[in-house]
């Protein structure tokens, strides 16, 4: 007789997770150097100008009713229900309830792109008080062309939910890269078509264009799980509840970063018409070393996760995110004291090229220079929130993104007219305050938190990058006189700031006894 097919996913090998975590971040650094170069292909041909600002706001708004509704909402209140009906080998119920919500995401997800296609001119206002003129025609406008992505995310973040559910992130992992790589290329065919503010529906154009790329990988990776799609509508079905029920405090808690940025922008677009946009390029590069590990780790770590929640082995879990966490600081404390000393000359290679000029590098870096600080912290604020979705306790960080998001707004409202250092500044902040409030409440569900090693781990990690600061601005620099600031005069001093500033962290690592630095050299080797 042949083998049964293993509905439950693949084989859990030892070092799967790490192996796992080490493709998807490779995947990931990939798509974020695409990503990069999407950014500079950008800014060659826009700068940091009104209608960069005008889509920066167009494209936040469908981007922040995806966090809410779509993949981002979807995956962690569905991962968890469908795992647990794989555990108990129900599987025609775990297709079913899959096959429902790809069907339901669709549906609802169009209606809500027509109405808002119709209620732009009302809307898009409201969330750029100080765009007026053309500009504020422009955002509307470019809104209603970048909406229709929202139906494209939906169904990708049933899709994905159920690759990752199987272990299977491949396909997750580099679609991000091939939706980077067809707007630059939508951008480069595109471009000379259009004149005058009007280039700039090139860019919205390629955004459509990509994101339906970004589905289709996905789609095809099916074929290699056992699922098996059914033309099912059983809205009614328990499980079809219990996700859409767990979305709603899902969509609050994981759609906060996509709140900070709407934030952001608003507060911005009353500073300037420069000021959206100068935020959104700082984030770009804020989000490379995040993407890179933090959400990696984050996405890896979460099947395994609910699959401990379901079982109720609270101790494997407590394990696997402190060991998570303490991976997250070993990385994006050095990022974030490399980002702090090195802000301006990391903007003038990236961006300064073009229409972006060297008063708009400025803008940017001081933006940046403010993110920085809230690196780490918004990398365990991650992990964390997804520890909550695993317990299926929504609640609590859906309470914890509703103070964020006061605070933020509250900050920032404060310190706007300190310019876009003080908006950036009050995510900052928030960011911190959350992170303390989950590790209280998660200390208290999980029955500790081995905070202690966190602590001692990351006072050690923090001295190292100490020590790649000092080292990493030294270099930059002495180059930076002595080679001037041509391209390539640029490339070396930076790259070898960082390229020294990181054999001097690994060194320092080494004296101080992070164990953290062992299990990526023993990964490394596996590999």
């Amino acid at each position: 007789m042949s083998a049964a097919p293993d509905y439950t996913g693949t084989e859990r090998r030892p070092g799967r997770i790490a192996r796992s975590t080490a493709f998807f971040s490779v995947a990931t650094a990939a798509s974020r150097i695409a990503g990069l170069g999407r950014e500079i292909v950008a800014a060659g041909y826009y700068g940091v100008s009104g209608p960069m600002s005008a889509f920066t706001i167009a494209f936040q708004v469908p981007n922040l009713v995806r966090a809410l509704f779509a993949d981002a909402a979807l995956q962690p209140a569905f991962v968890p229900i469908f795992t647990e009906q794989l555990e108990k080998k129900n599987y025609q119920e775990a297709f079913r309830l899959a096959s429902t919500l790809l069907l339901l995401v669709t549906l609802a997800l169009g209606a809500v792109t027509a109405l808002f296609v119709l209620l732009a001119p009302v809307i898009m206002p409201l969330v750029a008080p100080g765009f007026e003129g053309t500009i504020l025609d422009l955002t509307v406008t470019l809104s209603q062309v970048l909406f229709p992505i929202l139906i494209l995310l939906g169904a990708s973040g049933v899709v994905v939910g159920i690759l990752n559910s199987y272990d299977r992130f491949g396909a997750f992992a580099i679609s991000p890269l091939f939706w980077n790589l067809t707007i630059i290329t939508v951008l480069v065919f595109l471009i000379p078509r259009f004149h005058g503010q009007d280039r700039i529906y090139a860019y919205a154009i390629g955004i459509l264009a990509g994101t339906l790329v970004q589905l289709l990988i996905p789609s095809f990776d099916l074929r290699n799980t056992p699922f098996k799609f059914e033309w099912s509508f059983d809205w009614r079905n328990r499980d079809v509840r219990r996700v859409l029920l767990l979305m709603f405090p899902v969509t609050i808690s994981l759609g906060l970063i996509n709140f900070n940025l709407l934030i952001n922008s608003l507060f911005g677009s009353l500073v300037s018409d420069q000021a959206p946009a100068a935020i959104d390029k700082a984030f770009r590069i804020y989000q490379l070393p995040q993407g890179i590990f933090s959400v990696a780790i984050a996405t890896v770590l979460f099947p395994t996760l609910a699959r401990f929640a379901s079982r109720g082995e609270h101790d494997n879990l407590r394990a696997t995110m402190a060991n998570g966490m303490r991976q997250i600081l070993f990385v994006l404390l050095p990022a974030g004291a490399a980002v702090l000393v090195l802000s301006e000359p990391m903007i003038r290679l990236v961006y300064q090229r073009g229409e972006f000029t060297p008063q708009q590098t400025t803008l940017v870096a001081t933006a940046l220079f403010w993110f920085a600080f809230s690196l780490p912290a918004n990398g365990l604020f991650l992990l964390m929130t997804r520890t909550f979705f695993s317990l299926q306790r929504p609640w609590l960080p859906t309470a914890i993104a509703a103070g964020n998001l006061a605070l933020t707004a509250l900050a920032a409202l404060a310190l706007y007219h300190l310019g876009v250092g003080g908006i950036v500044a009050a995510t900052a902040i928030a960011t911190v305050a959350s992170v303390v409030a989950q590790a209280v409440i998660l200390r208290r569900l999980l029955g500790g938190l081995e905070l202690g090693r966190l602590l001692s781990t990351g006072l050690r990690i923090a001295l190292a990058a100490a020590a790649l600061a000092a080292a990493s601005f030294g270099i930059w620099d002495g180059l930076d006189g002595a080679l001037g600031r041509g391209l390539l005069g640029q490339i070396v001093s930076l790259g070898s700031a960082l390229a020294i500033g990181g054999l001097v962290y690994v060194g320092a690592a080494r004296l101080l006894r992070v164990a953290e630095l062992d299990q990526v050299m023993r990964l490394v080797r596996r590999r």
